[in-house]
């Protein structure tokens, strides 16, 4: 749309023609001789008229010439579509575990009982979709580490791809190392105080080329906060043949490694038991790691002042023009 941000400017559209009303005229000179007509001037008759039309034509350049200049000054700009600033939030990474005992069915859901990586595409969803100003990025491990999203803005494309996410897609085992080595290669230009990775397990690390503790020291040093969730059931007594026999469908995660990751980068441990403590979990990290500002919007603004104003010169040229051809 076109707008004029400083439209009271028109009110000095008629100020050529209150000056002319209120200002005295020049007083005409004496002593103005007698002049007898000849026969030339009578013969310049039609010289006259079309000098006449010559000034009219004039007249008029100049008040159009005049209108330029006051739409010009009046500062007219096209306002373009709304468009979505990028804040400064947090550089923030989530880890992934794939790995084959992520399809361990002990987490309820809507009352129904599905597997971790269900559980965590819901609850982390919920979480991602909040995080307006933040860049976040995806990686998934289980034999080794891999990027399913870079850091971005676009926070619907990192809900897609984790959703798209498959048991066994990176493999059966757990190389958590890995998968804190590339976070942190990913977020190594990113500013130090805004490097966040969180990182979701059910198991130890069995897998990769890095130990995890090691990968929390260059971790550490470079800034990067982690935040461990650990996640399974708890020991649970199941009815058998024989008897109950006691369960412990989460024997393979290693609280202590994720601990100690989480305490050498200034971090903090979780422990998943079920979706209602994943709530509470990402409840207490929008906590810890708060969004900085909301959403801002802008309209871009196109000044057009040029045109006008190049106008007005063109005019007040042509204007110049039929004034020394009319004396």
């Amino acid at each position: 749309m076109y707008n004029f941000l400083w439209w009271w400017m028109f009110l000095l559209l008629p100020l050529p023609w209150l000056l002319r009303r209120w200002l005295k005229p020049a007083e005409l000179e004496a002593g103005v001789a007698l002049k007898i007509p000849f026969l030339e001037d009578f013969q310049q008759g039609n010289r006259l008229l079309a000098r006449s039309w010559h000034s009219l034509l004039a007249l008029i350049l100049g008040i159009l010439t005049w209108v330029m200049l006051i739409t010009a000054a009046a500062r007219p700009v096209w306002i373009g579509d709304t468009v979505a600033l990028p804040m400064a939030g947090r550089d923030l990474m989530m880890a992934v575990d794939l790995s084959g005992s992520m399809q361990e069915q002990d987490f309820i859901l809507n009352g129904e009982v599905v597997d971790r990586l269900d559980a965590v595409k819901a609850v982390a969803g919920e979480f991602i979709r909040k995080r307006t100003g933040d860049r976040i990025g995806l990686v998934l491990f289980g034999d080794q580490a891999y990027l399913q999203t870079p850091l971005t803005f676009d926070r619907q494309t990192v809900l897609q791809l984790l959703n798209e996410s498959a048991l066994g897609l990176a493999g059966e085992r757990t190389a958590i190392g890995d998968a804190i080595g590339l976070s942190l290669k990913r977020l190594q230009d990113s500013p130090e105080k805004n490097r966040v990775l969180i990182l979701m397990t059910d198991g130890a690390n069995t897998a990769g080329s890095v130990s995890p503790l090691e990968a929390a020291e260059m971790a550490a040093s470079a800034g990067l906060k982690i935040y461990t969730v650990g996640i399974g059931s708890e020991s649970d007594a199941m009815r058998s043949v024989f008897g109950f026999q006691l369960m412990n469908p989460n024997a393979d995660l290693d609280e202590t490694t994720l601990k100690a990751i989480a305490e050498k980068t200034g971090g903090v441990y979780f422990r998943a038991r079920d979706t209602e403590e994943f709530h509470k979990i990402y409840a207490e990290l929008d906590r810890l790691e708060p969004v900085e500002k909301e959403a801002e919007h802008w309209r871009p603004q196109q000044e057009l002042f040029r045109w006008p104003l190049l106008l007005a010169f063109v005019l007040a040229l042509l204007a110049a023009v039929l004034r020394i051809d009319s004396e």
